[in-house]
This record gives structure tokens, C-alpha cells and sequence, in this order.
């Protein structure tokens, strides 16, 4: 493994000095760190100081009303186990249970899997359906994006020198549903990830799909397919298909594109109607 340095701010003041010292390229920033451990020790991450968030006060978890805040260090394992959380907002929660395996979820977190922003994420299509934003901190002072415009590309985002994820937000809860696809149930990447949610203030269904390159997209032209929180079989038909031929797939060694294709039209019309079965669906008693 290479060498380095390693820094554990125990302030935002204190993380946000750390990152003004060195050279551009030599220091990287860990959350969890469950994806950088590879790099470490195979060498492939040139480094000369790692700085380590996890000791920030930023392990939160809030709801104030229908909205939801989360700290960008706090463990994937706490959110899952957060007793409000699959009720009100259970596309997230088995968004998050299918990442990994749970001795990854006791480090993972939320911050650190949308700063990989990777195109087979498992959250960040759920996100997208939730309209979350990132909250943002740096030197320069704070200021908040959507999802859809902090990922760019994988391992792309617009977070800038100099500033850390401080938390996500979003800003209702959501009758809402993830499904994927993967070879193996655990410890594998998904070759498609289908994210749907039902917004009560919009009164309209979000889509985002992940799997896709160069990341997770919304499909604005399906969304509008669907007529309230029940469509109805030939809206689900409509909106599958409209869906499987927008999205850009690529062919690789975990899928074709027209397997993948299919997946979206099937798991889309699975995860609406999941979504409006859900307890906490808008309508149901």
C-alpha cells in the first residue's frame, strides 16, 4: 500500500483548512472509504495525505414534518435501521439495502456514494425521483444543487475545490419504489436500477434509472405518460416503453443493451405499482 498521511478533522472549519494544503491530485477525501481501500492498495491512487470526515458532526438524521435530511457521513446502516424511514420514504430504504452487504452499509455513506457518482449507483436513482439537493460547504461559503445537477458523469460531479457534501435533502416523503437487477443478489454491481416516486405536492410520478452511461437520468417524457398515483395498465405499457428506448445502454460484460432494455420496461411497470401498493401510498388508508 502506499504511503501517506493521514488527517481526522473533528470540525468543518478544521476538514475545510485540511483541504487547502498540498498539491492538487495528492489528497484525497474518505467518508467511509469503502471504494478507496481498493485504489490504496493496488497503488492506482497517487497520494500523499488522506483526509477523513468521519470524525465531523455531520452524522445526522432529521425529519422536520414531511422532509428528510441526512448528514453525508452518516453510515448507510443507520439510515436503513431509521424507524421512519421504510414507511414514509421506502424507495430509499431499499435503495439503500441494496447496496453492498451490510458489513458495507456499517461504513458506506451517502455523501461518499455521490461523490463516486458511479452510473450503476444504487442511490442516486432514487434520489433523483425524491428531487433531493446536496448540500454544499467550502471555503467560499454554502450553497445547495439538485442531484441531477451535482452528478455529471461518473466520478464527476459539480462540487468544486475546496468543498465537501455536508448533507441531502429532500423535501417530501414519497410513495415510492427501487427495484434492480444484478448476476448476484450481494456484493455485485446492477446492471439496471429503476427508481419511481409519486410527489403529493406535484402530483406527478418522477422516473430515474441507473445502469445507464454516463450516469443516472430522469425520463421526463415517461413521467408524464402516467396520470396519477394509480396509473392504469396501458399508461404502465406506455410509459415502459417510452422509457426502455430513451435511455443510452451500452453493451458490457454484466449486460447487452437490449437485455438491458427490457429490464427497464419490466422493473418500471413492477416498482409503479409497488409504489401505489405501499401503506404509505397517497390514497390509501
Amino acid at each position: 500500500m502506499a504511503t501517506f498521511s493521514f488527517v481526522q478533522p473533528s470540525t468543518t472549519d478544521e476538514a475545510l483548512a485540511a483541504l487547502r494544503l498540498g498539491e492538487p491530485g495528492e489528497t484525497m477525501i474518505v467518508a467511509g472509504g469503502t471504494d478507496v481501500l481498493f485504489g490504496l492498495e493496488g497503488r492506482r491512487i497517487p497520494l500523499k495525505r488522506v483526509v477523513s470526515l468521519r470524525h465531523l458532526p455531520w452524522k445526522t438524521l432529521s425529519w422536520a414534518g414531511e422532509s428528510l435530511r441526512i448528514g453525508s457521513t452518516l453510515p448507510l446502516r443507520t439510515l436503513e435501521r431509521d424507524p421512519d424511514l421504510r414507511r414514509r420514504i421506502p424507495g430509499l430504504w431499499q435503495a439503500v439495502r441494496a447496496v453492498g452487504s451490510v458489513a458495507l452499509r456499517h461504513r458506506a455513506t451517502l455523501g461518499g456514494n455521490l461523490v463516486r457518482s458511479s452510473p450503476a449507483s444504487d442511490l442516486i436513482p432514487i434520489l433523483l425521483a425524491l428531487d433531493s439537493e446536496v448540500d454544499i460547504i467550502g471555503m467560499e461559503g454554502e450553497r445547495s444543487l439538485p442531484v441531477d445537477q451535482f452528478v455529471r458523469a461518473s466520478r464527476t460531479t459539480a462540487l468544486g475545490s475546496g468543498e465537501l457534501i455536508r448533507s441531502v435533502a429532500i423535501p417530501e416523503a414519497r410513495a415510492s419504489a427501487f427495484l434492480w437487477q444484478r448476476v448476484r443478489p450481494a456484493n455485485d454491481i446492477s446492471q439496471v436500477g429503476v427508481a419511481v416516486a409519486y410527489s403529493p405536492s406535484r402530483k406527478g410520478w418522477r422516473i430515474a434509472v441507473g445502469g445507464v452511461v454516463p450516469r443516472p437520468v430522469l425520463l421526463p417524457q415517461a413521467e408524464r405518460l402516467l396520470s396519477g398515483p394509480f396509473p392504469g395498465a396501458a399508461e404502465l405499457r406506455a410509459a415502459a416503453q417510452e422509457a426502455s428506448m430513451r435511455v443510452p445502454f451500452a453493451t458490457d460484460r454484466r449486460a447487452t443493451e437490449e437485455y438491458r432494455r427490457q429490464l427497464v420496461a419490466t422493473l418500471l411497470q413492477r416498482a409503479v405499482r409497488a409504489a401505489g401498493s405501499h401503506p404509505s401510498s397517497p390514497g390509501v388508508p
